[in-house]
């Protein structure tokens, strides 16, 4: 089985419930599954060393995820219209996996959670899609096949999956919400499920 890596960072458990989702429609491909990862928090003042293994959740991710993964969708809550800082601070240490190419010509996906509508779901998503293409890897967004797009009260974006959370962080997924994640977990694995087909075999 090929797996799609689904990692995020989760404050309040909005994000975990959509990888949640992600990772069910992922699991919908014959032959692919999802591997939930998640990232240690930062700490404002200092530099803390993070027990290996979480309290709850997710396990933390390893570098050593990224080079496995058949694909990947990376998801984090808005911080001012950007990635929160336990993400980015995760994704500054990748270079190694950048200078030897381990994710390139493989598919990625985005997702993202916010307080309100307008609270910068949008650039938040492309701003984690800037380090993805850097690596090489190939976006895949939700076409407007998706017609949860086009009557969405809630999140719902072609560039991701994105749910509106509230101001107290406490709304629950929409079913709209739910569609587009399980569909983006779809077609990020039938993505990664049809360029594995493709590839070259190697003869020794």
């Amino acid at each position: 089985m090929a797996e799609i890596l689904v990692l995020y960072y989760s404050h309040r458990g909005a994000t975990t419930e959509m990888a949640r989702y992600i990772a069910r429609g992922v699991g919908e491909i014959s032959g692919m599954q999802a591997r939930l990862r998640t990232v240690a928090p930062v700490s404002t003042e200092c530099e803390v060393i993070a027990d290996d293994i979480p309290e709850s959740g997710s396990p933390y991710v390893q570098q050593q995820d990224l080079q496995e993964c058949a694909g990947l969708a990376l998801g984090s809550p808005t911080r001012f219209g950007n990635m929160a800082a336990a993400m980015k601070y995760f994704l500054d240490g990748t270079a190694p996996l950048w200078l030897s190419g381990a994710l390139a010509g493989k598919p990625g996906a985005v997702f993202t959670s916010t307080s309100s509508m307008h609270g910068g779901q949008e650039s938040t998503l492309l701003s984690m899609m800037l380090p993805l293409l850097h690596h090489g890897m190939l976006i895949v967004g939700l076409p407007y096949s998706e017609t949860d797009l086009l009557h969405t009260r809630s999140g719902g974006t072609p560039y991701g999956a994105s749910h509106l959370a509230g101001v107290d962080s406490d709304l629950p997924l929409s079913e709209e919400e739910q569609r587009l994640c399980l569909a983006l977990g779809r077609r990020l694995a039938q993505t990664a499920h049809t360029l594995l087909k493709q590839a070259p075999v190697s003869v020794s």
